[in-house]
């Protein structure tokens, strides 16, 4: 059995953690893996952090495809091998005619929604723009979305199961940078990272719009390090690398941005 108490001390979000707890415990006892429902980036470090040093269990993530921001979780025993197969996820067209009434992100998300289904349940949505989307969902739930989501917005839609090989992803453009700061504040960083004024990007942190580690920061003192990964909402992604000290120590930060 794994330290429930200890792990739940520990834990940011109970509820995640508890039923993450119940996966992995399911898992030692059977041996057979176990897999959560999709999970938020968030949800996905924190169960990486607070199991990662555990010696009983394994974990590993999975969306479908490797840069996947929601993804199921597999648990089991440490003496057994863990593969993406073992995580059973499906892939989706979202197929109609939006030349002339485009739909977003938002959009496929609430029809999908609107059929009855959960947030669970749902992993990515690949937003295709005039022709429609494409969505990874819990392998359950295709036969029901094939049925019942016949429409988004105004525009007929006709839901079909895909392959894999089938699903357009975007690679996301990388920026190499580097900077070099008085300190290793956020808000110092992540101006220079994102092209941004510092005054723009203290108000972009307080008002809520820049995840750190995929944990919401609103403190545009809290100090970066090397490995972390800055989140700003429209923005894309910023990855802290290499960190050095000067001559007139300053701080000097490799930056990876990705667009």
């Amino acid at each position: 059995m794994l330290p429930r108490e200890t792990l739940l001390k520990r834990a940011t979000n109970r509820d995640l953690i508890a039923r993450a707890i119940d996966l992995a415990d399911q898992a030692i006892k059977t041996w057979e893996p176990a897999v959560s429902d999709f999970l938020a980036p968030p949800d996905v470090a924190e169960i990486q952090t607070l199991f990662g040093t555990l010696s009983e269990v394994v974990f590993l993530p999975w969306g479908g495809y490797p840069q996947a921001e929601r993804q199921r979780v597999a648990f089991t025993r440490a003496e057994l091998p863990l593969i993406t197969e073992s995580i059973e996820v499906a892939a989706i067209e979202i197929a109609g005619n939006f030349l002339f009434d485009s739909a977003t992100h938002r959009d496929f998300l609430g029809a999908l929604l609107g059929t009855g289904l959960v947030r669970d349940k749902v992993g990515d949505l690949l937003v295709q723009g005039e022709r429609g989307a494409q969505a990874i969902v819990s392998p359950e739930v295709v036969e029901y979305l094939e049925f019942h989501l016949t429409q988004v917005r105004s525009v007929p839609v006709k839901t079909r199961v895909i392959s894999f090989e089938e699903l357009k992803v975007r690679e996301p453009k990388k920026k190499e940078m580097t900077t070099v700061e008085a300190s290793l504040r956020l808000d110092a960083i992540a101006s220079a990272g994102f092209g941004m004024s510092r005054s723009k990007m203290a108000e972009a942190i307080s008002g809520g719009d820049v995840r750190v580690n995929w944990k919401d920061i609103t403190s545009t003192s809290h100090l970066l390090k090397s490995g972390d990964l800055v989140v700003l909402a429209g923005k894309g992604r910023l990855s802290i690398g290499e960190i050095a000290i000067t001559k007139k120590e300053r701080y000097r930060v490799q930056l990876t941005r990705f667009i």
